[in-house]
């Protein structure tokens, strides 16, 4: 089916012809279309023309409602302050455009004109070691993008940049070398959370010994040297330790209601091969320098506190390789290979200069061309209800499967507390789904940028800017229909809408413009907050508007019509979110 125009478009076309035909020589002058409190629309570009046609904008107004040819959009239009028009639209277009969405799959969201490739780089925990809160971001964030993206027909490939390389490796493979059978599984498959406790005993015995022994101490430092040059053994070992930890994260990863897929989870050892390549080029190309034994690569704008330029390190001066080699590696591979046409790093602010430099360093070395972008979607920090970082009481990092295990807790007992006709079975299912969409809406609904309260008494509560307002107004709508029995959702355009129709008439016919902002700025908080207003106008319908008991069968069906778009576009959106809709709560 071909996309939907939307009444903004249309209306916006409307007016930049009448614009054209009243005043011919302000060429393609752009009508400046806004929503507007006073009337459906308000076109402000008039204003901006009369200066450059050194005129008088309310006359200038007046030409143009004159150019407006008859039509069956446009219901009103006046001429209001220094030539503003304000601009109210018929019901019929409004049922007529909203008819034409419900028709479609898709809800008449067009696909992106340019749709390209986008390399996303997210959720990225660290081998053999426990995820916690701070893992919970680079998840959602990404997810949700993913999403978003490939429903605009962007290809996305996704990547999970793992840490599974470096030093401590050399600590744990060694211990492992001593003592091997810390690992055998003597029942066969194990869970997430024997999994991690393994890891973790492991870890810790073989820090305690690391720490204590110098000859341990010494092995695990040539185990390092035997796992970067590829030694069979060492491998195998290290092998062990990032299936184990794979165990672990898919779990976590399943308790977020994520799909994490094998051939995405491309760590930082996938890039070694490249490493010395990547290092030569930059080298040979002038590109990095060597300073104080290290190869380097300098800026102009990155000074330290001595006013000395600090540099990005590639290789240290002990031959190792740093974070950038890895980073810069990475964007050879998904350029030159993935054929990306961006690159997106969904990676805590706080690294926002590494990826500056790394990104500037690859544009020098032509690895970022012109047809290329490169950009971090940086977030902030979770923080506790004090507005410090969110830590145990005993000032422990908090465990990201604590987090999610308590939200499922509450939002149970919420939704148990709410039940009428579900089972015990239907009650725990719809804890995970409203506690898990609950964490997920708090991140989202926050500019990623920012630091955001983790509050589990708000983010479940079924009141305000949440999840579960949003889940209830779609479960609600489930709720009439099933009482609609045989009577069908079908528009009528001959009706006439009240003010809360025509307000979320009007809010549902933004659904596509909406995405395609998110999409553009990498900004999902938008698509929580249109959602949210969504939920919150169908509310004030529902409460102004009744539905079954409406005075006449076509305002019935016509109502109906309005509910069922609304439930799916709450549940597309909440979709393309990462969150559930239950059809009851």
């Amino acid at each position: 089916m071909a996309p939907v125009t939307s009444l903004a478009s249309t209306v916006d076309q409307r007016i930049a012809d009448a614009l054209s035909a009243a005043l011919p020589e302000a060429g393609s002058a752009d009508p400046l279309l806004r929503r507007s409190d006073r009337a459906d629309f308000q076109a402000n570009g008039i204003l901006a023309l009369a200066k450059k046609l050194k005129g008088n904008p309310r006359e200038l107004a007046g030409q143009v409602v004159a150019a407006l040819a008859d039509n069956d959009v446009i219901k009103e239009i006046e001429v209001s302050g220094p030539g503003f028009l304000n601009i109210t639209l018929t019901d019929r277009a409004i049922v007529g455009t909203l008819a034409a969405r419900a028709a479609d799959d898709r809800l008449g969201v067009p696909f992106a004109a340019h749709p390209g490739t986008t390399v996303i780089d997210y959720a990225q925990p660290n081998v053999a070691k426990e995820m916690h809160v701070g893992h919970l971001r680079s998840a959602v964030i990404g997810a949700a993008m993913v999403e978003i993206l490939e429903f605009t027909g962007e290809k996305v490939v996704r990547r999970h940049h793992i840490g599974d390389w470096g030093t401590q490796f050399g600590m744990l493979i060694q211990y492992l070398t001593e003592h091997p059978h810390e690992l055998d599984h003597q029942g066969g498959d194990i869970d997430g959370e024997t999994a991690m406790s393994n890891l973790n005993r492991l870890y810790k015995a073989s820090r305690a010994l690391f720490d204590s022994d110098e000859e341990f101490k010494a092995r695990s430092r040539d185990r390092v040297v035997a796992l970067q040059a590829g030694d069979k053994e060492t491998l195998a070992l290290w092998q062990k330790f990032v299936d184990e930890s794979k165990i672990y994260f898919y779990s976590v990863f399943d308790k977020l209601d994520m799909e994490i897929h094998d051939p995405d989870v491309v760590g930082e050892s996938g890039y070694n091969d490249m490493l010395e390549e990547t290092c030569r080029i930059l080298e040979e190309t002038g590109v990095a320098v060597r300073s104080e034994g290290a190869l380097c690569v300098f800026f102009d704008d990155v000074l330290g506190p001595d006013g000395n330029q600090v540099p990005l390190i590639v290789k240290k001066s002990n031959g190792g390789y740093g974070y950038a080699a890895t980073d810069l590696s990475a964007i050879r591979d998904r350029v030159g290979r993935l054929d990306a046409t961006t690159l997106l790093y969904v990676v805590d602010a706080r690294q926002a200069l590494h990826f500056r430099m790394v990104f500037e360093t690859a544009r020098r070395a032509g690895w970022l061309g012109e047809g290329t972008k490169a950009v971090q979607l940086a977030f902030g920090t979770v923080l506790g209800k004090d507005g410090k970082p969110f830590k145990t009481r005993e000032g422990e990092t908090v465990r990201l499967e604590d987090l999610l295990d308590e939200a499922v807790e509450r939002a149970t007992a919420v939704v148990r507390e709410k039940a009428r006709d579900l089972t015990e079975q239907e009650i725990a299912e719809r804890g995970g789904q409203v506690g898990i969409g609950a964490v997920k809406y708090a991140d989202l609904s926050t500019s990623a940028v920012r630091d955001y309260k983790f509050d589990l008494d708000q983010m479940v509560s079924l009141n305000g800017d949440t999840s579960v307002y949003i889940q209830y107004a779609y479960a609600r709508i489930q709720s009439i229909v099933r009482k609609a029995g045989d009577v069908r959702p079908a528009p009528h355009a001959e009706v006439e809408l009240a003010p809360a129709e025509r307000a979320l008439g009007l809010h549902l016919d933004r659904f596509g413009e909406a995405l395609a902002e998110v999409a553009a700025a990498y900004e999902p908080h938008k698509l929580a907050a249109y959602l949210y207003q969504l939920a919150s106008l169908f509310t004030t319908f529902y409460d102004q508007c009744p539905v079954l008991k409406a005075e006449s069968p076509a305002l019935v069906e016509n109502r109906l019509f309005l509910c069922d778009l609304t439930a799916r576009t709450l549940k597309q959106g909440l979709a393309l979110l990462g969150i559930r809709s239950p059809e009851r709560l």
